[in-house]
């Protein structure tokens, strides 16, 4: 047995604490080691800085902070810095890390983040430890629920973010209840993600489980998502993400988009989404684009896909406008449109909690394309209640037996 394979059993069995030497200091580095008091009220910020900090100046290989197991650690705003250097760095979670309850923590701070991993190549965040982003408060005052409230706030913490990051793995972490996303992924690439738990509420606004933009060589695999808003959504300026084997719901389903809000040009292909379960969520397979938006989305493909009471199992909104979130006339009619082509759908089966089950919603101006519908069997969740499809300028090929019958023009 190494020297990892002892330390990984008295982590286990919450045997190593700063009182407890360690015959690889250079290697491993607990926050306990740098000050963190772990009493759940004392702010272990500086600790944890510290550790992060002496890690990534490491030399030595692998180089692991230790958050340990059976402890809570009060951690305030905090970005660890890379790059680092050692070609790789982890991060290992066992214990719970908390946000500060009270938005009046990030006063003067920028309110879109908690934790951020900015610049790090090789990163391995890992564990089966809880991020608790204690995000009520911040719901409460949210503008996307509470539009009329005086001082509501439209922007929350995100519990983790990776940006600029590569070659980096998050798995094993429960994220619980995040002000706003549990995690982002941005203008990052070669990044697996595995075998997370993410909840919330099915009611807390803007509670996306992952949100992916900017990013390449994304995979999201193994992964339980219950939230508020969209399970996985996927932003501008992505290629190569796959979404696999993942339970989703309640939430919002698994969303390409929503894309060019600010008339931007759009930039999303091979996006693969396959093996999801969607229960009880108020979308399945969706591609949401705002009209003013230009550009593309294409390749993208669901397949082996299985429906529990899904309102919206197969949804293409060119239409998609947030109200509360619209300036001047961006819900207008318009003459421009996101060009959709060559998305599959294949082996959708289950029940839909509404009369539309397959709603292709495209632009009267740019028409979605080589869109193709392959062995779709959706009912309704109602005893004796039919299901139907719905088009508007969505066209394509049909492929076995699909059900509802489609409504896609050749």
């Amino acid at each position: 047995m190494n020297a990892m394979d002892v330390f990984a059993l008295m982590l286990i069995f919450g045997l190593y604490s700063a009182d407890l030497p360690f015959s690889s200091a250079a290697t491993i580095f607990s926050v306990l080691n740098y000050g963190a008091k772990a009493d759940g009220k004392t702010d272990d910020s500086n600790a944890f800085s510290a550790a992060w900090k002496a890690a990534c100046g490491a030399t030595t290989q692998n180089p692991t902070v230790v958050v340990p197991s059976s402890r809570n650690f009060l951690v305030y705003p905090l970005i660890f810095k890379g790059p680092c250097k050692s070609s790789q760095i982890s991060f290992q979670l066992i214990g719970t890390i908390s946000s500060p309850s009270s938005p009046s923590v990030w006063s003067g701070r920028d309110t879109s983040k908690w934790l951020t991993f900015n610049g790090v190549t090789g990163l391995l965040i890992t564990g089966t430890g809880t991020i608790d982003s204690h995000g009520s408060a911040w719901w409460g005052q949210s503008c996307s629920d509470h539009p009329n409230l005086k001082g509501c706030t439209s922007l929350a913490p995100t519990a983790l973010s990776l940006i600029s990051c590569k070659q980096s793995t998050i798995s094993g972490i429960y994220f619980v209840n995040s002000a706003q996303e549990h995690m982002v992924i941005y203008q990052s690439n070669d990044i697996l993600i595995k075998n997370i738990h993410i909840t919330a509420p099915g009611n807390s606004p803007n509670t996306d489980g992952i949100h992916i933009e900017s990013s390449q060589n994304v995979l999201v695999n193994n992964s339980v998502i219950a939230t508020g808003d969209d399970c996985v959504s996927i932003g501008d300026m992505t290629s190569n993400i796959n979404v696999s084997f993942v339970n989703c719901g309640p939430g919002h389903g698994v969303s390409v988009g929503s894309l060019g809000k600010n008339g931007n040009s759009v930039k999303v292909e091979n996006i693969h989404v396959k093996r999801v379960n969607f229960k009880g969520s108020t979308n399945g397979a969706r591609i949401k684009t705002w009209q003013v938006g230009l550009g593309y989305v294409r390749k993208i493909s669901f397949e082996h896909i299985t429906l529990q009471s899904v309102q919206n199992p197969i949804y293409i909104d060119q239409y998609y406008c947030d109200i509360k979130g619209a300036r001047g006339n961006s819900c207008a009619q318009k003459s421009t449109g996101v060009q959709i082509s060559e998305v599959t759908y294949n082996d959708i089966v289950g029940t839909s909690s509404t009369y539309v089950a397959i709603n292709l919603n495209c632009s009267k101006s740019v028409a979605c394309t080589g869109i193709t519908l392959s062995s779709i069997q959706i009912k309704s969740d109602k005893s004796g209640q039919q299901v139907i499809s719905k088009c508007t300028n969505a066209h394509g090929t049909n492929s076995g037996v699909v059900q509802p019958k489609s409504c896609l023009q050749s």
